[in-house]
């Protein structure tokens, strides 16, 4: 196993300890309101890449 996929492997451990920083930092209160406002960024954005998607092509004369 390379060095960078040592780095890019998640475990259980590591969630669990992401989760309570979370948990420490916002207070339970806060989270729901963070996780609807990143939901609604990321309907956002693929809803622009989607009309990017459905763009007709110019043609470059």
């Amino acid at each position: 196993m390379t060095l960078l996929n040592t780095f890019l492997v998640i475990g259980a451990p590591q969630i669990i300890l992401v989760v309570v920083v979370v948990l420490l930092l916002f207070g339970g209160k806060k989270i729901p309101e963070l996780m609807r406002g990143l939901g609604s960024g990321i309907k956002e954005f693929k809803d622009a890449s989607k009309e990017d998607d459905q763009l007709p092509e110019k043609k470059e004369e």
